[in-house]
């Protein structure tokens, strides 16, 4: 069994986004050359998070309003947290969404449903932060 491991970097401009990042890990498994296995994707940041679901911007949208109807990040004094950051909806947001993803690898290929994409989840952004790819398999 072969084993890869792989950071990716991201920096988004903006407090939250959400980038698809599909191509991403594909080409991870492409220089993996591992044709059987799975393949987990995770977010190194407890404020920012890996999930797979379809690349449509109005779901994108409603996943935003959504989320800041559940952890709405202002005002910022309504978290205990935030004592000298203003991150706790981050964090919050961050668990509702997951921390990671893993994916059946088949035939040298991400093995998805007809839909499935992957994003990173950023929540509290404008700063470099890592996402892990981890493959495992022959």
């Amino acid at each position: 069994m072969k084993s890869y491991r792989k950071e990716l970097f991201y920096e988004v401009p903006t407090r939250r986004a959400f980038v698809n990042i599909t191509d991403d890990v594909e080409a991870c498994l492409r220089e993996s050359s591992i044709r059987e296995g799975l393949c987990l994707v995770n977010a190194m940041h407890i404020t920012a998070s890996v999930f797979i679901n379809d690349d449509e911007s109005g779901l994108h949208h409603d996943y935003e309003v959504w989320l800041e109807k559940l952890a709405p990040h202002e005002p910022v004094s309504q978290y205990r947290h935030n004592g000298y950051e203003d991150n706790a909806d981050a964090h919050m947001k961050r668990q509702v969404m997951g921390r990671e993803v893993v994916v059946a690898v088949t035939d040298g290929k991400l093995d998805f449903g007809t839909w499935e994409r992957i994003f990173y989840g950023e929540f509290d952004g404008r700063r470099r932060k890592r996402v892990l790819v981890k493959i495992i398999g022959d």
